[in-house]
């Protein structure tokens, strides 16, 4: 393995944890799943396994974990970042699951993963929203994640 491909496989452990965390806060939100019986879940069956036929790439499983018990944890401090990020006419309870969780996720990594550049965070996180949304969705993570970005780490996904 070449010093680069080591490099990049961390990285691409890490977005393959966020994609399951953000699938991971779906079926808690919408199935009512606690938090200890979802990571459990994921981390017996579905990180780097196959599941139904599908093969789940193999994932940072401390990575998974903190990014779903961080959300679950703040979700009462990282929701108002969302709600006040959105027009007003867009309340948080009126966005989809998915688009819900992937905002949770990119606020709770922007909030608390210092050592993450706030574009590697975004760009992660529209990347995830084009995976799910054909739409405008992916332009609205891209914008609300940056305003979060400046209203918490002072910067934007340009710096």
């Amino acid at each position: 393995m070449s010093k680069d491909a080591s490099k990049t496989r961390p990285a691409n452990q890490r977005g393959a944890a966020r994609l399951a965390a953000v699938q991971a806060l779906y079926q808690m939100d919408v199935g009512g799943t606690g938090v200890l019986e979802v990571v459990s879940e994921y981390e017996m069956h579905r990180l780097g396994k196959e599941l139904d036929g599908d093969l789940y790439r193999q994932a940072d499983p401390a990575w998974f974990r903190a990014i779903v018990s961080g959300v679950v944890e703040q979700q009462r401090t990282l929701d108002p970042l969302i709600r006040t990020s959105l027009t007003e006419d867009w309340p948080l309870s009126r966005l989809d699951s998915t688009l819900r969780a992937i905002l949770r996720a990119g606020t709770y990594e922007i909030a608390n993963r210092r050592d993450v550049p706030v574009a590697v965070i975004v760009t992660e996180y529209v990347d995830i929203g084009r995976a799910f949304f054909d739409d405008d969705e992916p332009k609205l993570i891209n914008a609300v994640l940056d305003r979060i970005a400046k209203r918490v780490r002072g910067e934007d996904k340009k710096q």
